[in-house]
């Protein structure tokens, strides 16, 4: 079942006309979200990353979407699943039809979808630079729109290439993510990862890995420029997403990395989903 503006309905029930401003425009933004039956994991983190991308966006927030609302609204779209440990979530919201691309409205609907979540990290994870098109730095990419071409570019060049992931570099050839992730690098006892400012997506695990690296005090965190070739010099590589949380690099163009300090912080980033509020 789905959840369209709080209603759950048939995946067939749901129509969306050919003058959807997702479809059309890209003019949405999205949230992926890990949760349990009864716990949305990390559910605060998203919600404020959904209302900050909703005001950036220009979109009116409904008086109804309150924190409280919304993680029901989830919980209750998961409800209709199949049994299982965790569930896979995709919040969309994108304003409503009409106009071209300036909007007739402003006002917004949302849908959520969710399926159980099998996924398992890989013993043997490669990755490499693209290079083809560029993410470009700005505030306007930190965003999760729908627009979402040169990853879907990226991922194509990654199966095509027997890669399990691409590096995507921006206008200054700076690193700035993978094509599913942000990215860390781990250089002694230094974790890199870049700064927002290169472009990279507001990322709630690497919002989190960099709160638990903080509080470490044998290692230091620097949000910051990196280039391809500090990938290559790099002790360890690892990146995250709410999904799959933290997955090692293992390997890079012809360099071979090490994992134990992304297993590490595997298991205190686990250790946090449990106690999270």
């Amino acid at each position: 079942m789905l959840n369209y503006n709080g209603e759950l309905l048939d995946e067939k029930e749901v129509l969306l006309s050919t003058n959807n401003r997702a479809f059309k425009y890209g003019d949405g933004l999205f949230e992926t979200i890990k949760s349990t039956k009864s716990k949305v994991i990390f559910w605060e983190d998203h919600y404020f990353r959904l209302m900050a991308s909703m005001r950036m966006l220009r979109m009116k927030i409904p008086m109804s979407f309150t924190l409280e609302f919304l993680e029901q609204e989830i919980l209750k779209t998961i409800a209709t699943q199949n049994e299982a440990s965790f569930y896979r979530v995709r919040l969309t919201v994108y304003r409503k039809d009409g106009g071209f691309y300036t909007p007739e409205t402003n006002e917004i609907d949302f849908l959520i979808e969710c399926s159980p979540l099998n996924y398992q990290t890989k013993n043997v994870y490669a990755v490499d630079v693209y290079k083809d098109f560029y993410n470009y730095s700005g505030l306007l990419s930190t965003v999760k729109t729908t627009n979402r071409m040169l990853n879907t570019l990226a991922s194509i060049y990654a199966q095509e290439n027997e890669l399990d992931n691409c590096v995507l570099i921006n206008e200054n050839k700076g690193v700035v993510e993978v094509a599913n992730g942000n990215i860390f690098i781990l250089i002694g006892k230094t974790v890199k990862t870049p700064a927002l400012t290169e472009g990279c997506i507001k990322g709630i695990i690497r919002k989190k890995v960099i709160e638990i690296i903080q509080k470490n005090p044998e290692y230091t965190i620097e949000e910051t420029i990196i280039s391809p070739f500090e990938i290559q010099k790099a002790d360890e590589v690892f990146i995250t997403n709410a999904i799959i949380g933290i997955q090692p690099v293992t390997q890079f163009k012809k360099k071979n990395f090490n994992t134990a300090f992304s297993e590490k912080i595997t298991q205190s980033l686990r250790l946090l989903e449990i106690t999270s509020s």
